[in-house]
């Protein structure tokens, strides 16, 4: 095994064929297209070498790479974090108990896509046996550093990581599932009286504030298009008082690289566009990832970021639309809960027996909290 810095010499043939792995770890759909584009080479190029995810950034490229016969035959992404930011698995808690107690929690290690909270494999590997001997790895090079978290992993993975001593994190998402709805109408049928009246009239007063919609997908996104995409994504982060992850080198070159993944979701007003929002689609998903607006239009965030992705997922026959990470005011406008998972490990022993008792009643919570907002279902 050996560690790079960059999949620059890597081969993007040989990352992506990983990708088809087998059985549960398979990231192929049906089609036979790769049904998640945030592990391939082009995307995790695309972060590293546009700059958004590096050591300037507090993300640096770890990567490793496990060779058979000079062939590539696993591969996990690692980054040496220093900060715990653009991860949507929050472990400030730790980090402060740490420094309390006169410890260093950063550097940690962790595998993950950034700034993606998208479920998926993180061990790229045809065979449990190479799974487990990237498990192993990863562990030893922890140790180096305060920890090991693997987020989002596939349940296959994360059972492998538990029985390597990691500890399972859960937490919630919400995500939408197409019951082989005819159209959106067809959906709404499916809600409760009170929900169905309230997306209509939230769908009512976007329409009556004069906004329009277009769908762009692959080479219609053009230049100026993506100009005004991260004018729109920059804006909503100077709004919330907080610096963007991203830049429009990297939107520009995803484009490019994964044009057959990338939707754009245009808001216009008068003939000009006013907001806009980023997906990426595979013959099964779509997944809201980014969007943002240059005016405010009551409720349009809504209409922009679920409302449509889902008429759109409707219209080509996709199972599920994932709306991002958090998000309770998803579940009224049909996105049901989910649960997802993460796997630790910590170098010190008094912590990881701390956090190992943590998660243990935080997952009955979350239990709880899943019980709970079953309670109050959108759905007839």
């Amino acid at each position: 095994m050996r560690v790079v810095d960059s999949l620059r010499d890597v081969s993007s043939r040989a990352w992506n064929a990983l990708l088809a792995g087998d059985g549960a770890n398979a990231v192929l759909d049906g089609a036979g297209a790769v049904a998640n584009p945030f592990v391939r080479h082009e995307f995790l190029s695309a972060l590293i070498e546009t700059g958004c995810a590096g050591a300037r950034t507090g993300w640096r490229p770890q990567f490793l790479l496990h060779e058979r016969d000079g062939m590539l035959a696993g591969a996990m992404p690692l980054f040496v974090k220093s900060h715990s930011y653009g991860e949507y698995v929050f472990d400030w808690a730790w980090a402060a108990a740490y420094q309390r107690h006169g410890l260093e929690y950063y550097p940690k290690l962790l595998c993950a896509v950034p700034f993606t909270p998208v479920g998926g494999p993180r061990l790229l590997a045809a065979e449990d046996g190479d799974r487990r001997a990237l498990i192993s790895r990863a562990l030893e090079l922890a140790r180096r550093t305060s920890s090991l978290h693997v987020l989002f992993p596939n349940g296959a993975e994360a059972d492998l990581m538990r029985g390597q001593g990691m500890l399972l994190r859960e937490t919630v998402q919400f995500h939408w599932r197409n019951e082989d709805y005819a159209d959106f109408a067809d959906f709404l049928s499916r809600l409760s009286r009170p929900r169905r009246k309230n997306i209509r009239q939230e769908r009512r007063r976007v329409r009556e504030a004069g906004v329009t919609f277009r769908w762009l997908r692959g080479a219609d996104i053009r230049a100026a298009h993506w100009e005004f995409f991260n004018r729109c994504y920059r804006n909503t982060y100077r709004f919330h008082g907080s610096s963007p992850y991203l830049s429009l080198a990297f939107f520009q070159r995803t484009g490019e690289a994964l044009p057959e993944h990338t939707l754009l979701i245009l808001a216009e007003r008068e003939g000009r566009p006013i907001a806009a929002a980023l997906d990426f689609v595979t013959t099964e998903s779509i997944y809201g990832r980014y969007w943002g607006a240059i005016e405010h239009v009551p409720l349009l965030h809504f209409e922009v970021c679920y409302y449509q992705a889902i008429e759109f997922a409707i219209a080509h026959g996709l199972k599920t639309f994932e709306g991002g990470a958090q998000g309770e005011h998803k579940l009224f406008r049909g996105l049901l809960p989910v649960r997802s998972v993460s796997a630790h490990w910590l170098a010190e022993p008094g912590f990881f027996r701390a956090v190992e008792d943590y998660l243990e009643r935080e997952t009955a919570g979350i239990g709880r909290y899943v019980d709970e907002l079953a309670d109050h279902s959108p759905f007839r």
